[in-house]
């Protein structure tokens, strides 16, 4: 897991199997961006991140600087309402944001998020409640959902 961050919070939170996969990935996201290795001041962030993949609340300060659509922004904010553990299919996302034809566009929005964990988009599931797609691949969404206790609706 790699976290990234500006002066105003993170802006990347990322899956990959090895750090240069890792490392490629930032640089893909931010092309023109500095980067440079954390001395530990992102430590109480990556605390805050373990201790979640753990069950315990997500604190809701935890600084986000992260780019979005307006669109966007529903979808993001609704998933961090979904409690640990659970799931909801696009479908229930895109009546909840009051959208309800938009399940495509929710899934895009998954698709987009730049932030995993802090942003749940691995707790959206299709309405069978089969996997669907992660950004981060299918294998790593049914781990966090297993860590998390399962895809209990």
């Amino acid at each position: 897991m790699l976290i990234a961050a500006t002066e105003k919070g993170i802006c990347a939170i990322q899956f990959a199997r090895t750090d240069g996969e890792l490392i490629e990935g930032l640089k893909r996201e931010f092309p023109f961006a500095m980067r440079k290795t954390d001395g530990g001041g992102l430590q109480s962030w990556v605390n805050a991140l373990l201790r979640h993949l753990r069950g315990k609340d997500l604190n809701s300060s935890l600084p986000l600087d992260i780019r979005a659509t307006a669109f966007q922004r529903r979808v993001w904010a609704y998933l961090q309402s979904i409690p640990f553990g659970e799931t909801k299919s696009y479908s229930e996302v895109a009546k909840a944001i009051g959208n309800p034809r938009a399940c495509r566009a929710v899934a895009r929005a998954c698709a987009t998020n730049p932030v995993a964990v802090a942003i749940p988009c691995h707790r959206v599931v299709r309405e069978d409640g089969s996997m669907g797609g992660y950004r981060w691949g299918v294998e790593r969404k049914k781990t966090l959902l297993q860590m998390e206790g399962g895809a209990g609706r």
